[in-house]
């Protein structure tokens, strides 16, 4: 999780939901929806929440259309210099010292991301400044929780590594993410590759890390744990340190 995305794509499900139906979902409905663990497709999300509204359905297409203008404010496909919506304000909660000090300690890093290609790669390329970073974005693989995305990402990693394919003689793979169908993902991927060491790390969204919130994120964090996950974190950049600790007990020659 590398972006506060409350003002930004879930703002944007919020007021997609509100153009079509007048009611405006709070944080917590969004929340309790994405619990369910199915929902990590923004659009998929206002379609369902617009469904238990109950009321004609906009067309899906239809629905993408409002749902860009609120979030990049003008053509995905254009210049991101001409983007004027909520992704314009998404507050960073890493920065690119974090990604050297990976790679300094010879930890591969790569990213699998529910978002828009254009919009991952804003992020990583031109607010992060990182150089063709491994991406695996919307449209190059099935919804999370399905594993094949991270598969393919961590497979791609490995191929760097040695090659090594993914498997017992692989080093752990770990993957962070703020919801149930990150976990699950890392959980679909165990199973479908069982003998590779798969870790779920995950971390409550930054809209429940304030003392207003602290028991919504106790629960929110409770629901992440009985979803399958590992270690729930504080914040994004403790996972330098677990994967540290992992890589230090892994007997696996490290990239120079």
């Amino acid at each position: 999780m590398i972006r506060d995305v409350g003002g930004s794509y879930r703002k944007a499900l919020a007021e997609t939901v509100y153009y079509y139906s007048g009611w405006r979902p709070d944080p917590h409905c969004i929340d309790a929806l994405k619990n369910e663990g199915i929902w990590n497709n923004d659009w998929d999300a206002s379609l369902e929440l617009l469904r238990r509204q109950g009321g004609a359905l906009p067309t899906r297409q239809d629905l993408v259309t409002v749902f860009s203008n609120f979030y990049f404010g003008a053509n995905p496909d254009a210049a991101s210099t001409q983007w004027q919506g909520f992704i314009c304000g998404e507050t960073l909660l890493l920065d690119a010292a974090f990604f050297k000090e990976l790679t300094a300690a010879g930890l591969m890093w790569g990213f699998v991301s529910g978002a828009e290609p254009q919009s991952a790669r804003y992020v990583l390329e031109h607010r992060l400044g990182l150089q063709n970073p491994p991406l695996v974005a919307m449209g190059d693989a099935p919804d999370k929780p399905n594993p094949e995305g991270l598969i393919k990402l961590a497979s791609t990693l490995m191929e760097l590594h040695g090659p090594c394919p993914l498997g017992p003689g692989a080093p752990p793979v770990a993957y962070l993410g703020d919801t149930i169908a990150d976990v699950r993902t890392v959980v679909n991927a165990r199973a479908a590759i069982p003998k590779q060491r798969w870790i779920s790390l995950a971390v409550a969204p930054p809209h429940l890390h304030s003392d207003v919130n602290q028991q919504a994120r106790n629960n929110y964090e409770n629901l992440l744990k009985k979803a399958g996950a590992d270690q729930v974190l504080t914040k994004s950049s403790s996972c330098l340190e677990v994967m540290l600790e992992l890589s230090q007990s892994f007997p696996y020659q490290q990239l120079p």
